[in-house]
């Protein structure tokens, strides 16, 4: 029987270590009002956006380069392949036609 739980795809990354935040940092900072939690979760996640933005499209297109050279070959075989058959395909249809009018 299947697993219902989805699996990960061979590509994507997988939590490999737990960071918990230090004991002390937690303990030096000071009692937040509700007000300035959200202000403060609105202003990281600004940074947040705005880092994303600048590092991720440099991330990702590396990784898509690295892929498309892998795949280069393959590739390549794969429409030489369906053009070689594509190309026996068509001659033979063409022989068979010429044959059939004789």
């Amino acid at each position: 029987m299947a697993s219902s739980t989805p699996r990960a795809g061979r590509f994507v990354p997988t939590l490999t270590q737990v960071v918990h935040a230090a004991p002390s940092a937690a303990k030096d900072l000071p009692e937040l009002s509700r007000e300035m939690q959200e202000e403060l979760v609105m202003r990281v996640m600004q940074r947040l956006d705005l880092a994303l933005e600048q590092k991720l499209p440099a991330a990702i297109s590396a990784l898509v380069q690295q892929h498309m050279q892998a795949l280069g070959p393959r590739l390549w075989e794969e429409v030489g392949a369906v053009v070689q058959q594509s190309v026996a395909q068509a001659v033979a249809q063409e022989l068979e036609s010429r044959n059939g009018k004789s």
